[in-house]
């Protein structure tokens, strides 16, 4: 099975298990309001308890397959708007108001996610049967840096969440795809790419050119959370903080859709800090989402079978790479399936 180059396929474009992926923005999820959202195929419904702690549920209800999502809060537990059945934060039926001492309560009847919130995002984590319990959720050292400031961006892009990772380990595109943009009009365009592995993933690079446009990307792909790091080189005019570092994490969909969630960050504290927000909310927020429409509308017009038919060459040796961990990944992970599959049938 693990060798099924077919089924390995079919597991990378749904998304890969036993991680955690960036689901919502905070803001998204209201006191006292359900909030609807997919990722891997699941129709999942979040929503805050009293003590604003998250809670996660398949959106679904178990009596006759209404969506949660569509109901009420109510104190720490969400209930049904089609007949008021009501569920906790583990999926167990407790209450079916309708018919009190129904046989239906103290049963689990609905599937959990384990949920986590940092730096204004949402992160749920999907488990396989073979590794139940949730893997430790390890975010970039930025979010914890206090020298640090970020404003979370989030797109939707119509495509599967593959070309968007392609898209983040090819340096060379920013040259010419972005060549008309504030920040992405400078440097060479030619050039050769290399690759370093680190501890948790590898960098791409260009050889010859650094520190003048898109130049290197930094993908952590061992990790449960696996995200991107890149830095863009900022002129003067742009304010405070160094360079433009963007943090990324891609979340699929399903396997024709996926979410983007960029954290767009400069390395500034004290009033520095304050200038860099209010001169990004106030100019630099138009600019780069012009580039973020560049490339989702280069990605969403591709075939969704391009991959079969490309022609790869040296510049795509990320490609290459983020590509080969995603196999490995789901090789593992199918392999894991079936040791347990056969363990249980023993």
């Amino acid at each position: 099975m693990p060798d099924d180059r077919q089924t390995i396929d079919d597991l990378v474009n749904r998304g890969l298990l036993d991680q955690w992926y960036a689901v919502a923005k905070s803001v998204q999820v209201r006191p006292g309001k359900a909030h609807a959202v997919k990722a891997l195929g699941r129709n999942l419904v979040l929503w805050r308890d009293e003590a604003g702690t998250l809670n996660c549920l398949e959106d679904y209800c178990p009596h006759r397959g209404a969506r949660l999502s569509r109901g009420e809060i109510s104190g720490d537990n969400i209930s049904c708007r089609y007949h008021g059945v009501t569920l906790n934060g583990a999926g167990t039926i407790v209450r079916v108001p309708a018919m009190p001492g129904c046989a239906l309560e103290g049963r689990r009847a609905v599937e959990s996610f384990p949920v986590a919130e940092s730096n204004d995002a949402i992160f749920v984590y999907f488990a396989s049967g073979a590794h139940p319990k949730p893997l430790p959720l390890i975010l970039p050292e930025e979010f914890t840096d206090p020298q640090w400031t970020g404003i979370l961006c989030v797109s939707p892009w119509a495509c599967n969440y593959r070309y968007a990772l392609d898209n983040l380990v090819d340096p060379m595109h920013g040259s010419y795809l972005h060549a008309n943009s504030f920040t992405l009009a400078f440097g060479a365009k030619q050039d050769q790419m290399r690759i370093e592995r680190t501890a948790t993933g590898f960098t791409v690079a260009r050889v010859e050119q650094h520190n003048k446009n898109f130049d290197w990307t930094e993908m952590v792909t061992e990790a449960a959370a696996p995200y991107c790091r890149l830095d863009i080189p900022y002129p003067a005019a742009a304010g405070p903080g160094g360079p433009f570092r963007i943090i990324g994490f891609t979340t699929p969909v399903d396997e024709g859709n996926c979410i983007v969630f960029f954290w767009r960050m400069r390395k500034a504290s004290g009033l520095p800090r304050e200038v860099w927000r209010f001169l990004y909310r106030a100019k630099l927020e138009g600019r780069h989402w012009d580039v973020l429409e560049q490339d989702r509308e280069m990605l969403v017009n591709m075939p969704p079978d391009a991959r079969k038919r490309e022609m790869l060459y040296q510049h795509d040796v990320g490609v290459a790479r983020v590509r080969q961990a995603l196999v490995n990944k789901a090789k593992a992970q199918l392999a894991a399936h079936e040791t347990a599959r056969t363990r249980t049938a023993v």
